[in-house]
């Protein structure tokens, strides 16, 4: 049996990206390091929107640098929210497009949070998420044997092993891209994850960008829901291990809906 954790209820970018996002800019403005200044962000998607929706309410300014496939709609949204866009000529948020966005907010005398390393990332999750899907399952008598979860900062993934692991004998599994392939919101072991290697994570499995679409519209399918590209990727993985783990209580983290990759649907339908 698996449990879906649907994050698109978040209200701000409808994904995960919201507890990590909020976190990081209460912490930051407890601690005064944004006192009138802009900020800036390196972002491939929903922190780019939640960053976006939160400086508004904030009332900070809020430029967002993109790699170069970026969806559309997310584009269209910042822009919508208000945000400043720069495309960039990165193929993924690597180290260096981090490197380069840092010394860009440096030289504008902004503030970049730096989802990629700022520990305020794993902490939202580590106490929060990873503590609601706890309550969640004991309101119905369960426990987690397996928490399946992409791998993209890796602070969701990290914060939720962090706190089972130390509770439960739970095994967590994570899903990045296959090699060569680009799945939003996750990516592969070589752009070094910070909180990935800090934390005991049972197993990897790579995902083609083909099976992640597939997963999501099984998912649409069987169950009504419309979920994003990295959800359709876990769907993926959890196929891929359950028949070899065996039964028990699976969990599967669902970063955000569908609604953003509506092209990505369009073209794999053969609508375009």
């Amino acid at each position: 049996m698996y449990f879906a954790k649907l994050e698109f209820f978040n209200p701000f970018s409808r994904s995960i990206k919201d507890r990590a996002v909020f976190n990081m800019l209460m912490k930051a403005l407890e601690r005064g390091d944004i006192n009138g200044t802009a900020l800036f962000e390196a972002t491939s998607g929903n922190v780019g929107i939640s960053l976006a929706a939160l400086s508004n309410v904030f009332g900070i300014e809020f430029r967002a640098y993109l790699p170069k496939p970026t969806p559309r709609a997310t584009q269209i949204l910042l822009r919508v929210l208000g945000a400043e866009v720069v495309m960039t000529d990165f193929e993924t948020i690597d180290p260096t497009m981090v490197r380069f966005v840092q010394e860009e907010a440096r030289k504008a005398g902004a503030m970049n949070l730096n989802q990629f390393e700022n520990d305020d990332n794993f902490d939202a999750h580590y106490r929060f998420t990873a503590r609601e899907i706890e309550e969640q399952l004991r309101s119905i008598g369960k426990t987690p044997d397996v928490i399946i979860a992409g791998i993209g900062t890796s602070g969701h993934i990290a914060g939720i092993a962090s706190y089972f692991k130390e509770r439960y004998d739970t095994q967590v599994i994570g899903v990045v891209p296959a090699k060569g392939e680009k799945i939003p919101g996750i990516k592969r072991l070589e752009t070094r994850p910070k909180w990935y290697f800090q934390v005991e994570i049972d197993r990897v499995v790579e995902i083609a960008r083909k099976e992640a679409i597939e997963g999501a519209i099984r998912v649409a399918r069987s169950d009504g829901l419309l979920i994003g590209l990295s959800s359709g990727a876990v769907v993926k993985g959890y196929e891929k291990v359950a028949g070899e783990l065996g039964e028990g209580t699976y969990v599967l983290i669902f970063p955000d809906d569908g609604f953003k990759y509506v092209e990505v649907f369009e073209s794999y339908l053969g609508m375009t």
